[in-house]
Formats: structure tokens, C-alpha cells, sequence
């Protein structure tokens, strides 16, 4: 069976649908991700990548939204825009990638596409080839929601390629865990991927004091180094290790004692042996603290970022704040308060208890 994996250009898109897309490889098929920029990354998993949208800049876009559409601009930087920014920002997103992406599915000839919410054009392709389609959910929204508002904006995309609509998939992946956010479809465990980088031996292993791992998003944008300089003011003065993964400074600091700093590393390889993440809000940091089955600070920023650290913080996993309003307090309860690791390790067990990549292979198989 020939499987095309449908990603939007991004790094935080593609890495969470490499998991199933090597299963299905390994089980014999022939997997081909289609992507583009960023995305490109995901040929570290050892998988086939086509760029499907050359010269692609995210950025552009986002400046462009934010100069036709202020008001939605603003409420998307603040977090509070719900799916129209999304709508606006991924519905052009989807009208770039679907002309490469149609072209590359009738040279290809995929038997099944397997596509996230924000790369509808992969549902695009697969109608068009009249070929089946399954949505691979990648984020703490119901994916449902996104097509819909990301596929009111591909009228002209539809056009260009004699369709009037998109059919629903004819299956959906689930990876939210129940407790925490509503998904539609067949469970499936979330499993990191991290992108390769070695992980130095010293965080393999727990530290003398609790270590509490500081990261930030992979994509440009308002929430940056700010995170980790609002870590590291208060981080001196918490009883723990804190360690700032890829910190984005503009020059040399004087750490704390306690806080070191170290580039790109295989995250969810660095969590087990940590007691607490403090991220930015993205579902990709937020997955992976709640596979380790650990407390996490998530700041309340742009875009998803809101949405996701609401989540956490309203199943009691951790704590939803804005970077700037991260004290020594804040920190220290991340490390110590008992309901937060509880709840962190019964959302653990939920994503356990939730089938594996390797084995929806079979179900897969039978859509064909």
C-alpha cells in the first residue's frame, strides 16, 4: 500500500504523524510525507519528504493576516481569536500547498492519504484522486473544527481543481487523552518524535535536586526568549535544576548556579528522568509532559497557545500562566505540590492505555 502523509509546513505539524507514518513503513509500506520548509525536517525519521510548497515563509503569511485583518491579528497574538486566526493563517497555508500537493498525488498514485487538521489540502488531493482519506489529529483541538473553518477558505483551491467540496475522511485518529480534550475518532497513542539530536548522559538520568526542563516553540514569533528570561529570573531562586533547552539569547548571560543551558535535544528522551517542564503552550511540549507523566507550566500566549494551557491547567496537570507573572512561588509548587503530579501521572496512564501507531497499522490496511 502506497500512504501519503500530508503535513503543513511546520515542524510542530509533521513530527507528531511520523510515528504512525514509520509503523506503516515498517510494516511493509510504502510511506512518501509531503511537506514543505520546516517540515522538511521529517526526513531525519529516515522517511521520503517532498517539498511540496518551495520557497514557502510562514512568516509572510502571519504578516500579511495581521496587516489585512488587525483585529483578528491581535486576538491571534493574544490568544484569544478561537479558530478564526487559524482559518485565516492555514486556509492560505492549504491554498499554497495545493497545487504542488495534487501534482505530487497523481505522479505518486497513493492508495490512502493520511493528513493533520491544518493540511486539508490532503484531503484536496485525496478527492481528487477519488482515493480514501483519514485525518491524523496532532494537537489538543478537535480536528473536525479546523478542517471546517480551514476549508471555507479554500474556495478557490476547489476551484482550481474541479471540486465543489471535501468529502469527511473516511476515518479519524484520536490522540487526546479523554480527561483532557474531545476528539472524534479511533484512539491512538501519542508517541514523541523527537527530531533526532544526541541527549548529553547527565540528563538521561535524575539529578541531586529536581530538574525542571525549559523550552520554547520551534516556530519565530511573539513568545521567545522572554519565556526562558522570566525562567531564569526566577529559576535561581527555586530549590532545583533548571535547564533552558535552546534558550534563543542575543548574548552571553551569567547563569545561576542551578539553571544550565543546552541546544536541540530529543525532548521526550529528557522528560522521564525530569520533574517538571515549563514551555510556551504548544500541544507538542504539552504531549510530551503528559506522556512522562509530569507537572508542567504552560505560558497563556499566541495562537494555541492559550487554548492548550487552559487544558492543562483545567485538569490539574499544571499551571496556566503568562511568562511574565512566573515567580520562584509559581515554580517551586510546579516541583512540589502533590495534586499536580497525580493528575500529570493519571493523564500518563491514559495515553498508555491507548493503542500504539504499530497497531492501527491493521485498520489502516483494511480502508483500502
Amino acid at each position: 500500500m502506497r500512504v501519503l502523509v500530508v503535513s503543513a509546513p511546520l515542524i510542530g505539524h509533521v513530527f507528531p504523524l511520523l510515528p504512525l507514518a514509520l509503523a506503516l513503513r515498517d510494516a511493509g509500506h510504502e510511506v512518501l510525507v509531503a511537506t514543505g520548509a520546516e517540515g522538511m525536517a521529517a526526513a531525519r525519521s529516515g522517511l521520503p519528504v517532498r517539498d511540496v510548497v518551495p520557497g514557502f515563509d510562514f512568516g509572510r503569511i502571519a504578516r500579511s493576516v495581521l496587516l489585512r485583518h488587525p483585529l483578528v491579528g491581535r486576538a491571534e497574538v493574544a490568544g484569544t481569536a478561537g479558530t478564526r486566526g487559524a482559518a485565516l493563517l492555514f486556509g492560505q497555508v492549504n491554498d499554497e500547498l495545493a497545487d504542488g500537493l495534487v501534482a505530487l498525488a497523481e505522479s505518486w498514485r497513493p492508495d490512502l492519504v493520511l493528513y493533520e487538521p491544518f493540511a486539508v489540502a490532503g484531503a484536496l488531493a485525496a478527492a481528487r484522486l477519488d482515493v480514501p482519506a483519514v485525518r491524523h489529529e496532532n494537537s489538543l483541538f478537535d480536528g473536525r473544527e479546523l478542517v471546517r473553518v480551514t476549508t471555507a477558505r479554500l474556495a478557490g483551491a476547489l476551484r482550481r481543481h474541479g471540486l465543489t467540496g471535501l468529502p469527511p475522511p473516511v476515518a479519524a485518529l484520536a490522540i487526546a487523552p479523554p480527561s483532557v480534550a474531545t476528539q472524534d475518532g479511533w484512539p491512538l497513542r501519542h508517541v514523541a518524535w523527537a527530531g533526532g539530536g544526541e541527549l548529553p548522559r547527565w540528563l538521561a538520568e535524575p539529578g541531586p535536586r529536581p530538574r525542571v526542563l525549559v523550552t520554547r516553540s520551534t516556530i519565530a514569533g511573539p513568545v521567545g526568549a522572554g519565556l526562558m528570561l522570566a525562567a531564569l529570573a526566577a529559576g535561581g531562586r527555586v530549590d532545583g535544576e533548571f535547564v533552558l533547552v535552546r534558550p534563543g539569547f542575543r548574548r552571553a548571560r551569567r547563569l545561576p548556579a542551578n539553571v544550565r543551558a543546552v541546544g536541540w535535544i530529543p525532548l521526550a528522551a529528557a522528560l522521564p528522568a525530569s520533574a517538571a517542564l515549563v514551555h510556551h503552550g504548544g500541544s507538542g511540549s504539552a504531549y510530551g509532559a503528559f506522556v512522562a507523566g509530569i507537572p508542567q507550566l504552560a505560558t497563556a500566549g499566541p495562537g494555541d497557545r492559550r487554548h492548550n494551557a487552559g487544558l492543562i491547567a483545567a485538569r490539574g496537570a499544571g499551571l496556566a500562566v503568562p511568562a511574565r507573572r512566573i515567580t520562584a512561588e509559581l515554580l517551586t509548587r510546579l516541583l512540589t505540590d502533590p495534586a499536580l503530579a497525580g493528575a500529570a501521572r493519571e493523564v500518563s496512564g491514559e495515553i498508555a492505555a491507548m493503542p500504539a501507531p504499530a497497531d492501527l497499522v491493521s485498520r489502516l490496511e483494511t480502508l483500502r
